[in-house]
């Protein structure tokens, strides 16, 4: 199932700012940042991970428009939905012809959110991708350490398994080892078997885990590395507590959408992916836009696994969204106003309007490279 992102935030940065300057007469991009890093990840010395902030303001007659559909702050604010744990990964490959590629899939045009967007794969957290069954399955990383790694009491590795099964379910991929630790094949009458597993585990008739079990598989959770954590901010409709992973694609398995949830796959530049937003060729949302601004700027798979593996903590962003006269602003922790931040509307009628605002936000959040 892929997540539903509601303006939850950026990938870590790299040591500056993503952009020189804003363009003029739309939005004013303003960042900070502090280092926090285990270790001097190569090329870039220092990874970004601690804290940040972004303020999104409209600049002139021609930004986003005031109303978006009637969305204003509620006077008697119902209590925010719980948000739901989910985790999507940025699988990485390297290409001889355009650098670092990732995946990236396209949500159905009947989605509830945004659809047709580009996104990475994902989803919700299920009740059976935790627990010492699920635990047993995996290689190369301890329910404690995964745990720990999230700043969680216990349970940590449901994440993990998460997004292995969600990658499997919407794209085909299996990051897994045979018993005696070598890498999963999809090729052949192998491909054409887990063909059918993913087709069973895709229409609830069998459980991911029983795929593993019956295939005698270990899940590679170790090659599975944890990169940002994000919050849907209150007054959406569906809110996730999200954690987002980076992975290196396996060279002998092939990405397929499963057509269902997901109706396109493709592995892309970053770069590629943006300029194609700008141009209108593609959808792609906020959150997906930082993310992909972030790997752009490595020039390998293996830069970006470093990267990730030396960085140190990484902070929970639940930004906040305001609506007044002047236009849309987001706002993250630290940001002045954020405390004070009024919640839009939680009841289902808002969710247009929360729609409308995301697409208007991320059209403003990609600028030229020269702008």
């Amino acid at each position: 199932m892929s997540t539903t992102w509601l303006l939850i935030g950026v990938a870590p940065l790299l040591g500056h700012s993503l952009f020189g300057h804003s363009r003029q007469n739309d939005f004013d991009f303003s960042m900070s940042a502090c280092l926090c890093s285990r270790a001097a990840a190569p090329r870039w010395g220092t990874f970004l991970r601690d804290s940040f902030k972004i303020v999104v303001e409209p600049r002139g007659p021609q930004c986003v428009g005031t109303t978006l559909g009637g969305m204003a702050p509620s006077e008697n604010p119902e209590p925010p939905l719980i948000p739901r744990p989910a985790a999507t990964v940025m699988l990485v490959r390297d290409s001889q012809d355009s650098g670092i590629e990732v995946l990236m899939v396209k949500r159905n045009l009947n989605s509830d959110f945004v659809g047709g967007a580009y996104v990475f794969p994902g989803g919700a957290v299920d009740l059976a991708d935790g627990g010492s069954e699920a635990d047993s399955y995996c290689r190369g990383r301890s329910d404690e350490e995964a745990s720990v790694l999230l700043g969680v009491d216990h349970g940590g590795l449901a994440y993990w398994v998460a997004v292995l099964r969600e990658l499997f379910e919407e794209a085909g991929i299996l990051l897994a080892t045979t018993r005696e630790g070598t890498a999963l094949e999809l090729t052949g009458t192998t491909a054409t078997r887990f063909v059918q597993h993913r087709a069973t585990v895709n229409d609830r008739s069998r459980r991911f885990l029983d795929i593993i079990a019956e295939e005698d598989l270990t899940l590679d959770v170790g090659g599975l590395h944890y990169f940002a954590h994000w919050i849907t901010p209150e007054g959406a409709p569906r809110r996730y507590d999200t954690r987002f992973f980076v992975a290196t694609a396996p060279e002998r398995q092939t990405a397929a959408h499963d057509a269902s949830e997901v109706v396109a796959d493709e592995w892309i530049n970053p770069n590629d992916a943006l300029r194609r937003h700008r141009e209108g060729d593609i959808e792609i949302i906020f959150p997906t836009i930082r993310n992909l601004q972030a790997i752009s700027r490595f020039e390998s798979a293996e830069e970006l696994m470093n990267a990730a593996i030396t960085a140190a903590s990484v902070p929970a962003i639940l930004p906040r969204i305001t609506v007044s006269e002047k236009g849309v602003r987001i706002l993250l922790p630290g940001d002045d106003g954020y405390e004070e931040a009024y919640r839009t509307g939680t009841n289902p009628s808002s969710k247009g309007d929360f729609n409308e605002a995301v697409r208007q936000i991320s059209a403003a959040a990609n600028p030229t490279p020269e702008g």
